[in-house]
């Protein structure tokens, strides 16, 4: 074969590829391999480069992904209408046999909850006769019956108002009829708060049932033998053909900044928005959830229950929390996700440390509040938790997720969530208690690591619904011509700072709320209930510190009337008769006159810096006893409680 004046490319030929360039074939394959080399070796240190700059890059991309889900599955909902009670049901043709709720000794089936709230929403239908749109108060602790209610008054297409089962006399008169309800349900063990407002209630016509088989107060009805006289066949869907995603879903109470109680109203947008919780947190369908969290309360139904099944789990539910009973309740169950406040943290911290504190199957820990020492305690004493911190108000437009695992973080910043919601960090004078406004009389947002006030603009994708029937309370968390004339915010009341990395921290509350024991405590209403006493004249109340708590403890400074006397034990019997125990004031101190502001204000801050301390302050000093009544505050006292030798 004659041979041609150009080689023919062939990789066996050690020839020019190209007599005129001088390339032979091996230079070429050693450049080509070089270039290789150069390429993946650039891949391989990209990843390292990217995670020293941003050791969180894995995790804001998986976020971003899981937003993106989140936000198609919500858009479709709001779409065609699809309720939590149509997941709940199309969880029950799924899986009809898989356990739903585990309580004590007895378990219930999707499908055997399904029939249950059947035979209830039957019962309310004929026996109470409600209808679309109605309000029914429920007045009950965790127990099954509080999610089969709840689960028929969604199939009735009613909106259910939750009571906190502490509160008693005015304030549960006033929490039962902000919401305008015209049904109350109540558990058996509460029939004796019922009693004590009953003549009220009966003068405004409302229908009062018991979860009990025979009742024989006038005005109180049975509900229990009525129920079970009922079908358990599925009603029609036509009973809430006219709920949608704006329909209210739940009124849930929170004592906002001031006052008495009042009504968050949440409607199914937001409902669908705190149930997804627990698909940002990686909740799986094969995960056993612990509740003890009161399912009247945000954390337990929204995040709770909602979200378990919005994941189709299985829910243990237990009536409250027990330290000593927890992790024992854990191995028992097979729980593999517990939900948290700071202070349940600190008590199992607390509890006697056993050989089996890390034998037991809880892989995932939802909540919010945890201190940073208690987390670093908590990890190491019962092992590789992944703890997953939130922020969020019930009534608020705005939330945050620690999805980066940071120890102390409430949230990440993330700039989807900052395209959806608009939020900033305002300067706050915590004196005047109101916001920093410039020359132009708008607010000043803070530069990254300084503490701010958190505020979230009010718009169409973020709307703020405030409270039931109170506009003056819903106007007050309101901020207008924040950044801009006419613009609208959401006071979040939480004073909060974001660091260069991105990680938010919440670092304390403002106004008239302070946070014990996993409740917000009101001041205002406490100090109207302490103004009742005979011999106090004013009354001004705030939280205060402790070492070693979370959250702050309630203090009382008051003024006494002329030539009375403090009487401890008969303030203490008021107290406990009129509030519950995380509102009652741990601290009392007596002064001559209660300083105020010059726009008359109380002067609370100064107090709460000053907190109980007898050796600093002058002034007499009484602590609240277990069950004993008010004593006088020691130097000896206060060291036990600073030092962590007394709990409180």
């Amino acid at each position: 074969m004659k041979r041609t004046s150009r080689e023919h490319w062939s990789p066996l030929k050690g020839g020019c590829m190209d007599p005129a360039a001088g390339l032979t074939y091996s230079s070429f394959f050693l450049k080509t391999k070089m270039l290789a080399y150069i390429l993946c070796t650039a891949l391989a240190v990209l990843p390292l480069m990217i995670y020293f700059r941003n050791p969180y890059f894995l995790k804001d991309l998986s976020y971003t992904f899981l937003s993106i889900y989140v936000g198609i599955r919500l858009s479709r909902i709001k779409k065609k209408f699809y309720s939590i009670l149509d997941r709940f049901l199309d969880k029950v043709a799924e899986h009809p046999h898989k356990k739903f709720i585990v309580y004590e000794e007895s378990s219930y089936t999707y499908s055997q909850a399904d029939r249950e709230s059947n035979k209830v929403a039957r019962a309310l239908l004929t026996h109470a006769h409600l209808k679309e749109g109605d309000t029914v108060a429920l007045f009950l602790g965790n127990e099954p019956w509080f999610v089969w209610i709840w689960l028929a008054l969604s199939k009735l297409g009613c909106t259910a108002s939750f009571l906190n089962v502490n509160i008693r006399s005015k304030s549960l008169l006033h929490c039962f009829s902000c919401c305008e309800a015209k049904v109350l349900i109540a558990g058996a063990d509460l029939q004796g708060a019922i009693e004590e407002v009953l003549p009220t209630l009966k003068q405004q016509g409302i229908r009062v049932f018991i979860l009990r088989e025979h009742c024989h107060v006038d005005g109180i009805e049975s509900l229990s033998d009525k129920i079970q006289m009922e079908s358990d066949e599925p009603l029609s869907r036509q009973l809430r053909a006219s709920i949608n995603i704006k329909s209210p879903a739940v009124y849930i109470y929170t004592s906002g900044t001031t006052g008495l109680p009042k009504a968050a109203v949440i409607n199914h947008e937001k409902v669908w928005i705190r149930a997804f919780g627990m698909t940002f947190a990686g909740v799986r369908s094969d995960d056993i959830v612990y509740i003890y969290l009161p399912l009247y309360h945000t954390a337990g139904f929204l995040l709770g229950l909602y979200g378990a099944i919005e994941r189709g789990t299985t829910v243990v539910l237990r009536s409250k929390f027990s330290a000593s009973n927890f992790w024992n309740d854990c191995r028992k169950y097979n729980v593999t996700v517990i939900q948290y406040i700071g202070e349940v943290m600190r008590y199992l911290c607390n509890t006697l440390k056993r050989d089996n504190d890390k034998d037991h199957k809880v892989r995932l820990a939802i909540g919010n509040g945890i201190r940073e020492d208690t987390w670093v305690e908590f990890l190491e004493r019962f092992g590789n938790i992944c703890i997953r911190e939130c922020y969020g108000a019930t009534e608020g437009n705005v939330g945050f997720f620690n999805y980066g695992g940071k120890i102390g973080a409430v949230g990440r910043e993330h700039f989807l969530y900052k395209m959806a919601c608009k939020y900033a960090l305002i300067r706050f004078d915590t004196e005047k208690e109101e916001p920093v406004r410039d020359s132009r009389g708008f607010c000043i947002e803070v530069p990254r690591g300084e503490t701010g006030l958190l505020v979230a603009k009010i718009g169409k994708r973020t709307p703020f619904s405030g409270y039931a029937k109170d506009k003056q309370q819903t106007d007050k968390k309101k901020l207008r011509d924040v950044f801009e004339k006419g613009d609208m915010y959401f006071n979040s009341g939480d004073l909060l700072k974001i660091t260069d990395e991105g990680f938010i921290f919440f670092q304390d509350r403002i106004g008239d709320t302070f946070r014990w024991k996993g409740e917000n405590v009101a001041t205002t209403e406490v100090a109207d209930h302490l103004l009742t006493v005979d011999f106090i004249e004013e009354a001004k109340v705030y939280g205060v510190k402790v070492p070693g708590h979370e959250g702050r403890i309630g203090m009382a400074a008051l003024k006494l009337k002329e030539n009375m006397d403090f009487d401890g034990k008969a303030f203490y019997q008021h107290v406990k008769n009129y509030l519950p125990s995380y509102a009652r004031p741990r601290f009392v101190r007596i002064q001559d006159a209660l300083v105020v502001t010059s726009t008359f204000k109380q002067m609370k801050v100064k107090l709460a810096e000053e907190g109980f301390n007898p050796a600093l302050i002058k002034d007499p000093l009484f602590y609240l006893e277990d069950n004993k009544g008010y004593i006088p505050m020691t130097q000896e006292l206060f060291n036990c409680i600073a030092e962590g030798r007394l709990r409180l």
